[in-house]
């Protein structure tokens, strides 16, 4: 997959804010899209808003769907650098976290250091044996709607099925054979939030991941609590390090 050096291509911004101190990047969940984020810039006064775009899906339907998690953090980190005149937060979900933490480990590798990590529907545990990916389409469907971000009526639509269900599988497959490394270690701050219900959460030693404070927030809800309660003011009271090229 090759970088594309127009941040509109892999950002979307629906509420621009020139005069904001912050920047909030947002990555999607295994088989998201930015539009999970597109009600977050109104209600971040505080940020400017940016929901990554991954390509295969929504308004990148025509390219091919990413295949290897790390070179995506590469590219989304390349497309950036150019955002970087204030501070960065990186805010990832469930797959998301994982895609911002290599992302974060590139910009600090462009000497652009994140101000802030926040890895959601994660938490801080070993890392579990890995296990192969379920092909079955139909087991897949199953699985969206057990973790509750995905409605039975809506995985048994024929459409999703067709245009949404490839790249959720093909997610998977990038999730289920990304090689976790425990380097380079971060220098930026990391904060975990997981719901006190979520049987389902990434796990991952976190603290051994970053030389930066790490805290982990537990709040009410299961994999998916940002749907009902995104975490706001948690995002809003972190302390955030002015921004740092090198």
């Amino acid at each position: 997959m090759t970088a594309h050096p127009d941040a509109s291509v892999w950002l979307q911004c629906t509420t621009p804010r020139a005069d904001a101190g912050r920047r909030l990047v947002c990555f999607p969940h295994a088989g998201g899209s930015a539009s999970f984020y597109r009600d977050w810039g109104p209600r971040l006064p505080a940020f400017e808003v940016h929901a990554v775009r991954y390509p295969g899906r929504a308004e990148r339907i025509a390219e091919p769907a990413p295949a290897e998690l790390r070179q995506l953090g590469r590219d989304i980190a390349d497309a950036l650098v150019p955002l970087a005149d204030v501070p960065l937060v990186l805010f990832g979900h469930s797959m998301g976290a994982v895609v911002a933490l290599e992302t974060a480990r590139h910009l600090e590798q462009l000497g652009v250091s994140p101000a802030h990590l926040f890895a959601s529907g994660s938490r801080n545990a070993p890392l579990p044996v890995p296990e192969p990916f379920d092909e079955d389409a139909d087991a897949v469907c199953a699985r969206l709607v057990a973790l509750g971000g995905t409605d039975a009526e809506m995985a048994a639509d024929p459409v999703f099925q067709e245009l949404v269900l490839p790249y959720i599988m093909s997610d998977g497959r990038m999730f289920t054979t990304y090689d976790h490394r425990p380097e380079p270690v971060l220098r930026c701050p990391v904060t975990t939030i997981v719901g006190d219900r979520d049987a389902d959460a990434d796990c991952r030693p976190w603290p051994a991941l970053t030389d930066g404070t790490f805290v982990e927030e537990v709040v009410h809800g299961d994999h998916f609590y940002l749907v009902d309660e995104p975490p706001y003011p948690l995002l809003t009271a972190a302390e955030v390090a002015p921004a740092r090229r090198g």
